[in-house]
């Protein structure tokens, strides 16, 4: 099944909100913060910023990556869509649009940690979560071309 990347549009605010509250709902280290309704109005948002692509299959949303310039916001995908290189679409079609690239991973979220490091990015700073508003430590992540050769080349 192919899986295919598109700017995101109003309408897409409910699927992405959805997806967006199932990850806090299902992960149990995760707390839940918003209702589903706030997670959609958010989702809203960042989309009529500009600011996200949505991935989908056979006509249903399965993920989404919000980025604003530089600072990947959120990448999240649906229960079930993971492992099956959705997310690796949706950051590589960033890394063509970006030269560089950053975000920040909650140090509880082991398999992001592992697939931001299989995608070449490397840690440059952690911190106590104090800073964030689920008061989580978490590791900040940067991508950039350059690093990108330095590490094909070793």
């Amino acid at each position: 099944m192919t899986v295919r990347l598109r700017r995101a549009s109003s309408l897409d605010a409910g699927s992405t909100g959805w997806i967006l509250q199932r990850f806090a709902i299902d992960t149990e280290w995760m707390p839940v913060l918003q209702s589903e309704a706030e997670a959609i109005s958010f989702c809203g948002v960042m989309i009529d910023r500009g600011w996200v692509t949505v991935a989908e299959r056979d006509g249903e949303v399965i993920g989404f990556l919000a980025r604003d310039g530089a600072v990947i916001c959120s990448l999240y995908l649906a229960p079930g869509a993971c492992g099956q290189g959705v997310g690796q679409a949706l950051l590589q079609q960033a890394k063509t649009e970006q030269p560089q690239l950053w975000l920040q991973a909650f140090v509880a979220n082991v398999g992001a940690q592992r697939f931001y490091r299989r995608e070449g990015f490397v840690e440059t700073a952690r911190s106590d979560g104090q800073s964030n508003e689920e008061r989580l430590p978490d590791i900040r992540f940067e991508w950039s071309q350059a690093i990108q050769k330095t590490n094909q080349q070793e």
